[in-house]
């Protein structure tokens, strides 16, 4: 109950952050991990402004750096994870962030993620301001594709 309850009101911080009409971030989560390594952020973005913007950068009080990447299967069929500088947001567009594909890096984790805790982030834009979001630590179990 306390886990539904921290989610819960991770979403209802991340929604409020943003007005109708504006940028929209939904569930965001991250994977459990120690002190000294890495994780990932995943969350969806939906841009109900009236012009196009990009999401430019990342921050996260949990981490030495965060960064944007996206997770793609090369021609000889190797995961890779390729650093994007930004990714664009059209007019009414929506982008996902999730295991195997886009997703935030969180490079030299400062502390331990445990399942149940949360970590802040901030969401740089190009145009819009900038978006703090409380994010929700979850146990993965086994490998998927991803940070």
């Amino acid at each position: 109950m306390k886990r539904l309850v921290m989610i819960l009101a991770a979403g209802m911080l991340a929604l409020g952050a943003c007005g109708p009409g504006d940028i929209e971030v939904r569930e965001p989560w991250a994977r459990a991990a120690m002190k000294g390594g890495n994780s990932a952020i995943y969350l969806t973005l939906s841009n109900r402004s009236s012009s196009a913007d990009e999401l430019v950068g990342v921050s996260c009080d949990a981490a030495e750096a965060a960064e944007i990447h996206l997770s793609q299967m090369s021609p000889d069929g190797v995961m890779q994870m390729t650093p994007q500088e930004s990714v664009p947001l059209a007019v009414g567009a929506q982008a996902t962030f999730e295991p195997g594909g886009l997703h935030i890096m969180l490079i030299g984790l400062t502390r331990d993620l445990a399942a149940g805790d949360t970590i802040r982030a901030v969401l740089h834009f190009k145009s819009h301001a900038d978006i703090t979001i409380e994010v929700p630590i979850h146990q993965m179990d086994g490998m998927d594709m991803g940070g």
